[in-house]
Parts: structure tokens; C-alpha cells; sequence
């Protein structure tokens, strides 16, 4: 008979800090890109970007969804975190669910899940800086 998998022995200790990691979990004011994307397991991720002379300085998520998935928001947080946003680019589900190290299979559509939302946020980012504002001319 096979072993049950035994949760707080068998998760690595960065799954586990991740999973109950809290200081990210929250909405930020005004966000320099948003992103939201449910998945088809009913999750919905938020992800907020405050992003300082092109590096991404801090990543904020709101998140009903299971623990996993938290995990792999505050992974992805982790990764970027200090990146530009070229770089940021580059990051998919593959680099959440290996710096996690004990995702389970299972779950590895909340790392997708994780990732899309944040494409998102990068996407609005981007098109909010590259809107032109037109300075108004008293006529």
C-alpha cells in the first residue's frame, strides 16, 4: 500500500512559506497595472503592479481561491520582484511551479492561472504607458 501524502512533511519549506505567506495578499491603491483572470477551477486572481523607473518593485494579489494557489501568487511575487519588465515577461508557469518544488500536479493549473493574470497586469501596464495624453489649450 502506498504512503499518504503527509502535507506539512512532504511540501518543501518554500511551498510552505509561500502558501501561508500574507503581506502581498491585499489590493493597492493605485496600481501601475491590474490584472484579473478566473480560472476554470472558480479561482480569480487580482494582481497589482507598482512598477518604479521600468523594474517591478512591488506585487500586490487578491485571491479567492485555494491554497495553492496562493502559494504560486506569492512565488510569482518572489520572481519578479526587482526585474524590469522585459525580463518580467519571461517568467511562466514552469518557473512558479519549479520554485515551489512540491506544487501538486494536480494544481498545477493555479501556476498557470498565476501567470496569466499576471500577463495581464504587464499588458496594462504597458498600454497605460504608452497612452499619449494630450495636453488641453485653453481655446
Amino acid at each position: 500500500m502506498a504512503r499518504q501524502f503527509d502535507f506539512w512533511q512532504d511540501h518543501s519549506d518554500i511551498f510552505l512559506a509561500m502558501a501561508y505567506l500574507w503581506d502581498r495578499r491585499k489590493a493597492m491603491e493605485q496600481p501601475d497595472g491590474y490584472g484579473t483572470k478566473t480560472g476554470d477551477c472558480g479561482d480569480t486572481i487580482c494582481i497589482y503592479l507598482a512598477i518604479k523607473n521600468g523594474s517591478i518593485s512591488q506585487v500586490n494579489f487578491e485571491l479567492e481561491g485555494c491554497l495553492n494557489t496562493s502559494a504560486c501568487c506569492n512565488a510569482l511575487a518572489v520572481l519578479v520582484e526587482g526585474k524590469t519588465v522585459e525580463q518580467a515577461w519571461v517568467i511562466n508557469p514552469n518557473d512558479i511551479i519549479c520554485f515551489l518544488e512540491t506544487l501538486p500536479i494536480d494544481h498545477h493549473h493555479c501556476a498557470e492561472l498565476t501567470a496569466g493574470a499576471f500577463y495581464l497586469a504587464l499588458a496594462d501596464y504597458n498600454e497605460r504607458k504608452n497612452q499619449k495624453v494630450t495636453p488641453a489649450f485653453p481655446a
